[in-house]
């Protein structure tokens, strides 16, 4: 996706820029690379520059990357093909490459695409500036080193320069872990991104708070794994309490927890607080638990279901979505169809589904991968067919309830209709002209189009 924000914020003491120069940022990959994005956006303003969402008008584009799936990456390498030859034209243009295919590849990306100026990891965002001085005086800056686990919750902090954090229209992302320590063998998180650190409880309610003050309706909490979270004597569960009981905040999510770390205290938690939305995104990936065992799960299918027929127990209403890998190395159809008939069973909301692609690094790189091509793109399009047969009859079910329903943005194409979101996550249109963005209100929904709904204003919430 291409993203691009316009933060005020007061230059600080050492601007580098005299003059205001225009920044893209192009950001590939999860909410927690946005996240990222939104950093750098409110680093680049205070250092002087205006954002552009037009790549050609940029004196700087960085690009923001992901390396999870082989797709995203060699998307990052077209791009950076295209920016290369305005760059012929352009020779003072700045091409930064940051996120985790840059975390990855490091020196290779300067050494492979000679126009490319400055490549940084997932630890170095606050660098940024350094970098820009390294490249206005001619040489090209690599900045891929780990910092030390103080070091690294202190980067975490939002800098009071920059406001800390953003928001969004009405919604708000808050970080309070990064990395990853569970190694799934298919997974280049732990490699990207590193070791897990989490954030202190104080500091990540206190950004809440701050969050809040700036007309946050929403916030969404990011990890690699969030239910790891673990700061001091403080677990996710202490922190996701805490955060539900905040005054003024009417919605919290969170992604992505990981199944093995999920457990029915925390389903109850969630059924007891309103503000903790009815949405949660439980990655199963397989249903073998043969193939789960070589994925470094640590979980079996009879656990996830269990966990899944508790939280709907609990909340009848909740939508659960899901990732996928089919034609994970060794794979058998008898092992694929296992994974169709827990798609059948859970009925998930909408799922995240991929063919199999090896990770360099990871364990299962190492693993002979025996499915075809073919067969992979064959088992994909199954699954598919199934899931949308499954969403449609969910979004059918829909239709003729009533719905709360949080507006955060107007429709990009009719006019005089605004969007939203139900509390369970279903994205749903409404024709009124008199709606803001950030209003709460109950919606009738009397609609459907082929993976969103439409509804009618019966009340303002809030």
């Amino acid at each position: 996706m291409k993203f691009s924000v316009l933060i005020r914020l007061p230059l600080s003491k050492n601007t580098i820029i005299k003059e205001m120069e225009k920044a893209h940022i192009h950001t590939f990959g999860c909410q927690m690379n946005e996240h990222d994005s939104q950093r750098m956006a409110a680093i680049l303003k205070r250092e002087g520059y205006q954002l552009t969402d037009d790549i050609k008008d940029a004196g700087l584009v960085l690009i923001n990357t992901c390396s999870v799936r082989e797709n995203p990456e060699n998307k990052v390498y077209s791009l950076l093909g295209r920016l290369s030859r305005i760059k012929r034209n352009k020779p003072d243009m700045i091409i930064g490459v940051a996120g985790c295919v840059a975390q990855q590849e490091g020196e290779s990306i300067l050494k492979r695409v000679k126009e490319v100026d400055m490549v940084f990891g997932t630890d170095n965002v606050f660098n940024l500036p350094t970098m820009i001085t390294e490249v206005k005086q001619g040489k090209r800056a690599l900045y891929t080193g780990w910092l030390p686990r103080e070091k690294n919750i202190q980067n975490f902090i939002p800098d009071q320069e920059l406001e800390s954090g953003t928001v969004d229209g009405c919604k708000a992302y808050l970080a309070i872990t990064k990395g990853c320590d569970n190694y799934c063998s298919f997974c280049i998180v732990p490699s990207t991104r590193g070791k897990l650190v989490s954030r202190e409880k104080e500091n990540i309610l206190e950004e809440a708070g701050n969050l809040i003050s700036k007309g946050a309706n929403e916030i969404q909490i990011l990890g690699q794994n969030v239910n790891s979270y673990r700061a001091g004597d403080a677990v996710f569960y202490d922190l996701l309490e805490s955060l539900a009981s905040l005054p003024d905040l009417k919605r919290l999510r969170f992604t992505s927890p990981h199944p093995n770390d999920w457990n029915n205290r925390l389903s109850d938690l969630m059924a007891a607080h309103t503000s903790i939305c009815n949405h949660i995104h439980l990655p199963f990936q397989a249903g073998s638990d043969r193939i789960l065992d070589l994925m470094k799960r640590g979980h079996t299918s009879k656990e996830f279901l269990e966990k899944v027929a508790y939280l709907k127990e609990k909340i009848p209403d909740i939508s659960i979505t899901t990732d996928v890998i089919v034609g994970f190395p060794g794979e058998s159809e008898e092992e694929f169809k296992e994974t169709l008939k827990i798609i059948e069973l859970v009925r998930f909301s909408q799922i995240y589904a991929f063919k199999y692609s090896s990770r360099p690094g990871t364990k299962a790189a190492k693993m002979k991968d025996t499915v075809p091509r073919k067969e992979k793109e064959n088992r994909l399009q199954q699954l598919l067919s199934i899931q949308e047969k499954i969403q449609s009859e969910i979004l059918d079910q829909m239709v003729g309830t009533k719905q709360q329903v949080l507006i955060d943005s107007a429709h990009p194409k009719e006019r005089g209709v605004m969007n939203g979101r139900s509390d369970n996550n279903f994205p749903i249109s409404i024709v009124e002209r008199s709606l803001e963005i950030g209003d709460l209100i109950t919606v009738e929904i009397t609609g459907r189009k082929k993976h969103s709904l439409t509804g009618t204003l019966i009340n303002a919430c809030i």
